[in-house]
């Protein structure tokens, strides 16, 4: 994949089912579009698997059981895989993620009194070599793609049980793209994931 590969998504292997969580709005539309489903319908997913982090099609009760099971055929939501995971007596976390071409990244959350960063990254490697990171001790091997970086956010989300609540509380207020990589050598795809939000 270039460095400056502008792609939301990591490539889906041949004859896969389309994994939404590596969507933006556009695709989404367009999966929704091709299933010959109402355009609404692209919204309703959307909330489900960016805010509600929901990944069984069953849960979906705004969507009909035809277009449920429809969508159980076609499609996945699928997650990074954890290499490992570590948790500090202070409730640090940090994840080692392997992703689909075999390669590992960070991501580490840093919890505090009321409130809780998550650090995430946006290459493999890194080109800098600052005095404090051990990252700039190894070489750039690629950018992480849209839902490469965007994938790391539902993790977090999905191990710390912080998915939307009735009162709106999460244990995540902040993100910094301080992982491994420089963000601003990649920016088209920090710019493409940080687009993916909660709708209101």
């Amino acid at each position: 994949m270039p460095l400056n590969s502008s792609a939301f998504a990591p490539p889906m292997p041949e004859g896969g089912l389309t994994d939404l969580a590596t969507l933006d709005r556009t695709e989404m539309a367009a999966q929704v579009k091709a299933m010959n489903l109402p355009a609404y319908r692209g919204k309703q997913l959307w909330n489900w698997v960016y805010s509600r982090g929901v990944r069984d099609f069953a849960a979906m009760t705004n969507l009909s059981k035809a277009d449920r099971a429809d969508l159980a055929q076609r499609s996945t939501i699928g997650r990074l895989e954890v290499n490992r995971h570590l948790t500090s007596n202070d409730g640090t976390q940090k994840w080692l993620l392997r992703l689909h071409d075999g390669h590992l990244i960070e991501t580490v959350y840093i919890p505090e009194n009321d409130t809780g960063t998550l650090c995430i990254s946006s290459q493999v490697g890194c080109t800098l070599n600052c005095q404090f990171c051990h990252t700039g001790t190894q070489k750039l091997v690629r950018n992480l793609s849209a839902a490469e970086i965007v994938g790391q956010l539902l993790l977090a989300r999905d191990s710390l049980d912080d998915w939307r609540t009735p009162e709106g509380l999460r244990q995540i207020r902040n993100i910094v793209m301080m992982g491994m990589g420089e963000p601003l050598y990649n920016f088209d795809n920090v710019s493409r994931a940080l687009g993916v939000h909660d709708d209101p």
